[in-house]
């Protein structure tokens, strides 16, 4: 009994983590899509996100200048996104898809050519990551029966990024259902001629909505390469932006019902790890390969059909062409 209330206690603790950037990505997938445009680069961003945090810590050796550098460089995808999307009324898709491919190529051979280390960046130790937080008398009570190790191990030890995600959720439903910014946000998204005729720029919001899923995008990216890991990998989001977009969709484009959904993601990826190599009575070692693709596999199932009737904000993916 004792072993199974330890393992649930690590799949838990496993789950707030791997969660972090899904949370983040599928905020910043709220705000474009809830502004109309529909951002399949999630993937890209966090990527690029990632690379530019773990260069720049690598060289400074600060991990504040890391996270800075990472947004800076979601941002500028989010307004490559924006320019081709808003100002051009360009396919959204069809951006999405280049700024994923772009930066999938661009962040290894950037990394090959300054460091030298086969694609990636230099490991970071000390004030290039940013480390766990460890809450008033974790480890006094760790060895307390129940209360101690979820104090431990599930309220305490995780990187302020964990913490800055799970609050993030409240103040995106704050923001997009309680503030003026939000209820134009919507009505952009739904109605972008009602908001036009509103004397309000359409795409003034699309960009607005932009830059803050620049802005969580760069976060996830910055707590992949120096909170989670310590530097920068190829492929290192591995489809963690797609992932994000099937929460997104599951939660109905709704902040908390989202993070839900981005729970379960995390939760099924926690429970493939423990389970690798792991002989369950009657069944016997369950292949890697196919423990590793339970995400994927409940990605495909949920969109399948599993999440009922979602429907999307109704301008989301249509350039908006104002008329003369």
């Amino acid at each position: 009994m004792e072993e199974f209330f330890t393992m649930v206690v690590l799949i838990a603790d496993a789950t707030l983590r791997v969660a972090t950037p899904l949370i983040l990505a599928a905020l910043a997938g709220l705000f474009a899509e809830r502004s109309g445009v529909v951002d399949i680069a999630l993937e890209g961003k966090l990527l690029g996100a990632a690379f530019a945090a773990a260069t720049v810590a690598a060289v400074s050796h600060s991990a504040w200048l890391g996270l800075a550098a990472g947004i800076a460089f979601a941002v500028a995808l989010a307004m490559v996104h924006a320019y081709a999307c808003v100002t051009h009324k360009g396919d959204q898709v069809v951006s999405g898809m280049a700024i994923n491919i772009l930066v999938a190529g661009l962040g290894p051979t950037l990394a090959l050519a300054w460091f030298h280390q086969g694609g990636q960046t230099p490991r970071v130790e000390g004030n290039a990551r940013f480390h766990p937080w460890h809450w008033p008398g974790a480890e006094a009570i760790a060895d307390v029966p129940v209360i101690g190790p979820i104090y431990f191990e599930i309220v305490s030890g995780h990187n302020v990024f964990v913490y800055l995600a799970i609050l993030a959720v409240p103040l995106t439903a704050w923001v997009v259902y309680k503030t003026r910014f939000g209820l134009r946000l919507r009505a952009v998204g739904e109605s972008p001629e009602a908001v036009d005729t509103a004397g309000i720029s359409v795409d003034r919001m699309r960009y607005q909505a932009l830059i803050v899923t620049g802005v969580l995008c760069g976060i996830g990216g910055t707590y992949l390469a120096i909170a989670q890991n310590a530097g920068f990998l190829r492929n290192m989001s591995a489809g963690q932006g797609f992932i994000a977009l099937a929460a997104l969709i599951f939660g109905k484009w709704r902040p908390w019902p989202t993070m839900f959904a981005c729970f379960l993601f995390a939760f099924t990826d926690a429970v493939q790890t423990r389970l690798q190599g792991v002989d369950i009575p009657g069944i016997g070692i369950i292949p890697v390969q196919f423990i590793q693709a339970l995400p994927f596999a409940l990605t495909v199932i949920l969109l399948a059909g599993f999440v009922g009737k979602a429907v999307a904000p109704r301008a989301s993916g249509i350039p908006y062409i104002k008329e003369r």
